[in-house]
């Protein structure tokens, strides 16, 4: 008997509720947070710089109280880190997938979705997508939530390729294209031109209370990007959620001249209203958000409502791969593009963008310092790397990560190994 052509090992049928007649289930034995404690080589390169990230200020939200920092790292609610999930089957074939925010998120991962997935049919994707997205209603499923089930679901679609024998964008229907093409997010352009990067996204360093010189400084930082890329190369600003209608219509009459190929996530997601008055304010200017938004029905949203041009969502925060296929598919039908926020930096959507057709290029932030070759500073060994400004994904099983299982150990619940906020009031 097999199960997608794999042997049956686990011997009799299970017939048990969302399994198919006569195949049996391949089961989930243990769903964890966990860190990957991954070795940390040092590049053999020297630097030629400090990579932007430690210095270029950028705006979020909350940046319109002059009290926090302007370094992203230093703000509240950024912190917590990396959560791994781990999923493992039967016979000891475990799946990983990663997701953001620390402590929080791994709670709901430990404390809900494991045991409500343990025992189940690890290949059942849709069904198990729907019991996590079902279960959080009364939580909101958004925030941590969303987070945590996209961990969740990567580790499974991590799972499924190594038992199959498949890579991920096998799964999802075979790759559309030879190489993914990228575009490099970050300030240091005369690296990343190096680099052989011909499309660019630059930081926003202004908030809407910043009113006029606010828009001044943008305009600046825009029209130098502009001189220095040339007149060929895409151009995005990426505004992280700094901005209020005003300020964008205002700024989007400002940057005609400069030929931008869209305006990135300028307000709070929850402000559709807003989104859709920019959209008629400046149909010229297209406007491309998703990142902070959760789950495909707030994509949606902004299909019905023709309130973005560009959908993107992130794939360790949106719920997942499942879920990213789901916004895919809306996008897709109302003639939109999907790039999802970061894409190149994991595995998870580097596949996604060599699989799906109307993904026509690839987020790749680069925030290491100018002069180090990008295979120095790989971040997960296995993943590709850009290269001329594209990569190829690894066609190795799954994500093609190459994690030994000794870097692996549970997630600490306990209050002691989550202190140190990087910010508390002090007033």
């Amino acid at each position: 008997m097999t199960y997608f052509g794999r042997a049956c090992i686990f011997g009799r049928p299970d017939h048990s509720f969302g399994e198919a007649e006569g195949f049996c289930a391949v089961k989930i034995n243990q769903l964890r947070a966990v860190k990957v404690n991954i070795p940390r080589k040092q590049p053999t390169s020297k630097p030629r710089r400090p990579t932007w990230n430690r210095s270029a200020p950028r705006q979020l939200p909350i940046n319109k109280y002059p009290e926090f920092s302007t370094l992203p790292s230093l703000m509240p609610g950024m912190g917590g880190g990396e959560v791994w999930v781990q999923v493992t089957a039967e016979d000891g074939t475990f799946g990983l997938g990663s997701c953001s925010f620390g402590e929080l998120t791994a709670a709901v991962v430990d404390y809900v979705f494991s045991p409500l997935l343990e025992g189940r049919d690890c290949l059942a994707g849709e069904y198990l997508n729907d019991l996590m997205w079902r279960s959080v209603q009364r939580l909101g499923a958004a925030g941590h939530v969303a987070v945590a089930q996209s961990g969740v679901d990567l580790a499974l679609w991590d799972l499924k390729g190594k038992l199959l024998g498949l890579p991920a964008y096998r799964l999802l229907g075979g790759p559309c294209r030879r190489t993914v093409p990228l575009y490099a997010t970050g300030d240091d352009l005369d690296w990343a031109i190096e680099l052989g990067f011909k499309h660019f996204k630059i930081t926003n360093p202004a908030h809407y209370d910043m009113s006029t010189a606010g828009l001044n400084r943008v305009e600046e930082k825009v029209a130098h990007a502009r001189e220095l890329i040339g007149p060929d190369a895409d151009l995005m600003l990426n505004a992280v959620m700094s901005y209020n209608v005003e300020f964008t219509v205002q700024l989007a009459e400002r940057l005609k001249p400069y030929r931008m190929r869209w305006l990135e996530e300028p307000l709070v997601p929850v402000d559709l209203e807003g989104h859709i008055a920019i959209k008629a304010a400046v149909p010229w200017m297209p406007i491309a958000t998703g990142e902070d938004h959760h789950g495909r029905h707030a994509f949606k949203q902004l299909v019905d409502h023709k309130a973005a041009d560009v959908l993107q969502p992130d794939l360790k925060w949106c719920g997942g791969l499942t879920e990213a296929v789901k916004i895919y598919t809306i996008a897709e039908a109302a003639g939109l593009i999907t790039i999802p926020h970061g894409g190149a930096n994991s595995p998870y959507g580097q596949h996604f963008a060599m699989a799906f057709p109307e993904s026509p290029i690839a987020e790749f932030w680069l925030g290491s310092d100018p002069g180090i070759p990008l295979e120095e500073v790989r971040p997960i060994p296995g993943m590709a790397m850009p290269k001329n400004g594209s990569l190829v994904p690894s066609d190795a099983p799954g994500f093609g990560m190459e994690i030994d299982p000794s870097w692996i150990e549970p997630w600490d619940h306990s209050p002691s190994a989550h202190r140190g906020a990087r910010y508390k009031y002090r007033g």
